[in-house]
């Protein structure tokens, strides 16, 4: 057999890392070509459709089921392909970024799932985007052990049947790789990101009695669902493995989805894992789509928001009808505490927040759920256990008693909170805080015993950005304080003051604090409302 030729796609403006050969090989980066030059003019296109449909959100201010696809939802024949052995029981799944502590830890937490992540809780330098893929190469080759240099501690794997399925997240369609160029344009960061790990991993996965499985994020329509179908489909062939291997939970985190769940799993039939109920991100969409809805769209403190939120129930509930009604699994949504090694009280009341929330996704008929930390894993583990007992999953509970009106889903008036000062001060602390450590390439941090990802970034910016646009007024010492733009600057300072206080003249400086604070500012004040913070934030972080 010849050897592959040399590659279309280009590397460019990337420092040379330890064993980037081994992903980027000429064959890898032939099919990553390949799946470029077929697939990115529908990404185009799939963008370009978004833009006009939250063009007409802000000329309605609504949103319903669509008219055109009625026949997909009332149709009761059709379901998803039966799940495979590894994905039937998915209790609790364990989220986080691909390095090499936390892909050990997280395969050894006891964790049915991990979700292995290059979107959210991955900052895409392209050290990160290239040695994640080596990790997990070296995970499933179990040459991954390693000793951490600063602290002296071995980490390694345990026997293979106790280790967490993975459940690999691509970038959303979003994102470019500055760093991977075809004819001088960069490759969408989600083809580099699946088509390294497809091509590297399938095989080898099958063989593993696993196989090549997908969280979809920031899908925006069913349309964006079968673009990737199509993509599964040329991938296997394209490798020589069957049609179906291939399975894709995908992530219902925006509104525009959340009318289309049906037609997301139709499209994706073949291959459909799931979906899951996440809660940032979907906030975060709201308040793209209907920031110009006046004062019935405006959130209250992003903490104000729980899952037991009207507006919110109808969309969780819909969801594990949805899911059910086609064989699918519901997956619930991120309990993201990060335990105290110090203050007991603080676990203490934490974990009884923690099981409240799992007890009631289990009752509601989810399938599983999501944490972030292994010390949450058997507390989420015994929320469903008590209700799934020996069983993988509880697909067979319909809840037929669930019927959601289009209006109840952005029935955001509802809501009896409102916005506060001191939430548009920890929207600023967590901004700033969050995008520092971005820009230093970390995705996934702790900040105030709570592991954020980019999507608390922006839910954040998106909150105090509608604040001001609205108009909305605090109350505060005494006063009555409006949102805007030199308030938001004058609690920026203040944050930006107690940083630099809290951690010394020395870290702050070797930081990018006020790098950070002058992004969140620029995107949370400018009237140009960004799409995603993460586009002018990739323009700044450096690898």
């Amino acid at each position: 057999m010849s050897a592959p030729a040399p590659s279309p796609l280009a590397v460019v403006e990337a420092e040379p890392l330890p064993r980037q050969e081994e992903v980027l090989t000429d064959a890898a980066l032939a099919f990553v070509a390949e799946l470029h030059r077929r697939f990115t003019p529908r990404r185009d296109e799939l963008l370009a459709r978004r833009a006009e449909r939250r063009a007409e959100i802000a000329r309605t201010s609504t949103l319903d089921f669509l008219p055109e696809t009625a026949a997909i939802r009332a149709d009761d024949s059709w379901r998803v392909a039966p799940a495979p052995a590894a994905l039937n029981d998915r209790r609790v799944e364990i989220t986080g970024p691909t390095d090499r502590k936390m892909a050990i830890n997280a395969l050894n937490s006891g964790a049915k799932v991990w979700l292995a992540d290059f979107e959210d809780a991955s900052a895409p330098t392209w050290e990160n985007v290239v040695l994640g893929q080596v990790n997990l190469i070296d995970a499933y080759t179990r040459k991954i052990d390693f000793t951490d240099p600063k602290s002296g501690k071995s980490y390694a794997l345990k026997p293979a049947d106790e280790l967490a399925t993975v459940v690999m997240r691509p970038r959303g369609w979003h994102l470019e790789e500055r760093h991977l160029t075809f004819e001088g344009r960069p490759v969408p960061g989600a083809l580099v990101d699946f088509g390294l790990y497809f091509f590297h991993n399938a095989k080898r996965l099958i063989e593993l009695g696993k196989g090549p499985y997908f969280y979809l994020p920031k899908t925006e329509s069913h349309l964006e669902a079968r673009l990737w179908n199509d993509i599964f489909v040329y991938a296997q062939d394209y490798v020589g493995i069957p049609q179906g291997t291939v399975r894709a939970t995908v992530l219902i985190e925006t509104i525009t989805a959340a009318y289309e769940m049906e037609e997301i799993l139709y499209e994706l039939r073949d291959h459909a894992a799931g979906l899951n109920a996440g809660r940032w991100d979907y906030l975060f969409s709201i308040v793209k789509n209907f920031r110009d809805g006046g004062a019935e769209f405006v959130l209250p403190d992003r903490n104000a928001v729980t899952m037991t939120a009207p507006f919110m129930r109808a969309y969780t509930e819909l969801l594990v009808r949805t899911c059910h009604k086609r064989g699918a699994h519901a997956i619930g949504g991120m309990a993201a505490f990060i335990p105290s090694r110090r203050d007991a009280e603080v676990n203490k009341v934490a974990f009884e927040k923690v099981k409240a929330d799992k007890d009631r996704e289990a009752g509601d008929g989810f399938d599983g759920s999501w944490v972030a930390h292994p010390d949450l894993v058997p507390i989420a583990m015994a929320s469903f256990d008590a209700v799934l007992g020996d069983r993988p999953n509880q697909k067979d509970r319909l809840r037929e008693d669930v019927h959601v009106e289009g209006p109840e889903l952005i029935d955001i008036a509802s809501l009896d909170a409102r916005p506060t000062y001191e939430g548009l001060r920890n929207a600023v602390q967590v901004g700033i805080r969050y995008i520092e450590a971005w820009l230093r390439g970390l995705g996934a941090v702790a900040i105030f015993n709570l592991m954020e990802d980019a999507a608390t970034a922006e839910i954040s910016r998106s909150q105090i950005w509608q604040w001001i646009n609205a108009g909305v007024e605090f109350e505060h010492a005494g006063q009555t304080v409006r949102a805007t733009p030199d308030l938001a600057r004058e609690v920026a300072a203040e944050e930006l003051a107690a940083i630099r206080a809290e951690i010394g003249e020395e870290a702050f400086a070797a930081g990018k604090w006020q790098q950070a604070h002058d992004l969140l500012l620029h995107v949370s004040l400018d009237a140009d409302y960004a799409d995603f913070l993460t586009l002018p934030a990739y323009e700044q972080l450096t690898g």
